[in-house]
């Protein structure tokens, strides 16, 4: 199981845009934008899903469920439990600037 925000963090770490995904997964463009716009988790034909999933996982990205705990070493990020990011920015929360850091 994916998330739409997971999905988008994981090209972002990944430094790729939606085209170079879905180059490397084998769907189409109008496939990751639409997995990328949905709500939350991703719903879709479980062989898309399964071709997007592998070809993160050949990236080096380690998807981690709700409450799961992290596999491997190295570094990773994680949205706090019942954070939501769309409230934070409506409030005009502070927003990273790319290379930069909160203020």
């Amino acid at each position: 199981m994916i998330t739409a925000p997971q999905l988008r963090a994981a090209r972002s770490l990944l430094g790729i845009d939606q085209r170079r995904l879905a180059e490397l997964s084998g769907l189409s463009v109008p496939t990751i934008q639409r997995m990328e716009a949905s709500g939350s988790i991703i719903r879709g034909n479980v062989d898309s899903l399964m071709k997007l999933i592998a070809a993160l996982d050949v990236a080096g990205i380690e998807l981690i469920g709700e409450g799961a705990v992290s596999q491997g070493g190295g570094r990773g990020v994680r949205l706090k439990a019942g954070f939501d990011p769309a409230k934070s920015s409506e409030a005009g929360g502070n927003e990273a600037e790319p290379g930069g850091s909160l203020a």
